[in-house]
């Protein structure tokens, strides 16, 4: 049985973790079942934005005429469009896996491995032990129990960031951001979208504007049944026939569609791993224990990433890889994680970004908050665009004045949170630091730096 210094479980956030180990001195192995570099490069952030960019730039050539700009014609070539992200992703990955499999430190162990006794490993038959062991083994769809789903076939996010051809007619089970992210590609690329979501808004985890706002948005372009909940499935041939019902008034109905698209949510893959042998914790969903330091219940086992359930967004995977990287080469002084200030961004049309609190959160815990709220269209580069929706919206403590959470829906969202997030993160978080800041006219981060100069009263 071979032993290392240091396993590393999955080849994503965990990778960076391995190879800086290696290079640090420790003899370190690296196991990966599916392709090298994660969900993020092959299944994940990476991809679905490529995809998403080409939707992006369809939407722009749709609404040219707006700005007296008259497209007379575009054709949509799909395949080249699935293609060419595609290869720019198997090619990455192959890359980093030839590079492991040239090295001799880390150790790439290329298949699935399970724990079969303490700190000790089995992959493709060989067993591997490790004195230190990082599990950031990542999450996978989850899929769920409705009567006929299995037989009739469905696809997940894996398989539709690699569809060679557009359905013709979309439906999606779930609401959440990988819902509205492959509606916003698939839709704006010619196909008919039916969204099938249980809760009475898309996106029910941003704050109550931001959901409200897209879910109405939304339901005026694609086919929209909030508050409805999956009976049966079945297909007919090469269609898919979901039986529906209202949760409140029981109505029922068969949505019908050439494809099936399940983005309900995601689960850890700590039921893969045949944890108990080496007796780490994991809670009731499966996300595995860890303290603030990253550690498991069992000494010199870490984990980070979707796997321990905190935030499931690559960059905080990321943060988690450099504070378990100091961790483990530096038992003695040990460093808390720092989660300050992690924002998240949806890349739908419109786009959303969020940090921190939700209006509903501080409500639920009696926060004396105030509002800042401001929209696009009142500034001059957001009647420039035409952005007609979008807002910023800030929550701020009444008595500091420090933010408590900001949450915009439009152009470029993704972009804008970032002034916000050096406020919360690097600053002394209150509105101050975005107030004192000049900001450029008529640039669209204006919108910003009033949304913070226009604080009122909440409606409780």
């Amino acid at each position: 049985m071979r032993e290392f210094d240091l396993i590393v479980i999955g080849s994503g956030s965990g990778l960076e973790v391995a190879v800086a180990a290696s290079q640090s001195g420790m003899n370190v192995a690296i196991i990966e079942k599916g392709p090298l570099g994660g969900t993020c490069l092959n299944r994940g952030c990476i991809p679905s934005k490529m995809l998403i960019h080409s939707a992006d730039v369809v939407e722009v050539l749709r609404n040219a005429h707006e700005f007296g700009i008259n497209i007379k014609g575009f054709e949509i070539d799909f395949s080249r469009i699935v293609r060419r992200v595609r290869e720019m992703v198997d090619t990455e990955s192959l890359e980093i896996e030839r590079n492991l499999k040239r090295s001799t430190n880390p150790v790439l162990f290329k298949g699935e491995g399970r724990f079969v006794d303490l700190k000790t490993l089995e992959v493709n038959g060989e067993r591997i032990r490790g004195e230190k062991i990082l599990i950031a083994a990542g999450s996978r769809p989850e899929v769920p129990n409705v009567p006929g789903l299995k037989e009739s076939g469905y696809l997940t996010s894996n398989e539709a960031l690699r569809l060679e051809n557009p359905p013709r007619v979309l439906t999606i089970l779930g609401g959440g951001y990988i819902a509205a992210e492959l509606a916003h590609f698939f839709g704006s690329l010619g196909s008919q979208i039916n969204i099938i979501q249980r809760r009475n808004v898309l996106l029910p985890n941003e704050d109550e504007s931001i959901s409200s706002t897209f879910t109405h948005i939304f339901s005026k372009r694609y086919n929209v049944f909030t508050g409805y909940i999956p009976l049966v499935v079945s297909k007919d041939g090469n269609n898919y026939n979901v039986k529906v019902e209202n949760l409140e008034t029981k109505d029922q109905r068969v949505i019908s569609s050439d494809q099936l698209l399940v983005a309900t949510g995601r689960r850890p893959n700590s039921d893969l791993l045949d944890l108990e042998r080496t007796g780490v914790k994991t809670d009731t969903k499966g996300f595995i224990i860890v303290d603030e330091f990253l550690r498991t219940n069992v000494d010199g086992i870490f984990a980070l990433g979707d796997i321990i359930g905190r935030y499931p967004f690559k960059h905080a995977a990321n943060l988690e890889a450099e504070y378990a990287y100091h961790n483990i080469m530096n038992p003695d002084s040990m460093i808390p994680v720092d989660y300050t200030a992690i924002p998240h961004a949806i890349f739908t049309s419109p786009q959303i970004a969020g940090v921190g609190k939700t209006e509903q959160q501080l409500k639920a815990e009696n926060v004396d908050y105030l509002v800042g709220f401001y929209r696009y269209a009142d500034t001059g580069m957001g009647k420039a665009i035409g952005e007609d929706e979008g807002f910023v919206k800030f929550l701020v403590e009444r008595r500091t004045g420090k933010i408590l959470g900001c949450h915009i829906l439009g152009h470029d969202a993704s972009v804008l949170i970032h002034e916000v997030l050096v406020a919360m993160r690097c600053g002394d978080g209150t509105l101050e630091n975005i107030r004192r800041a000049v900001h450029i006219h008529p640039a669209l981060s204006e919108v910003i730096d009033r949304a913070a100069a226009s604080l009122y009263e909440p409606n409780q």
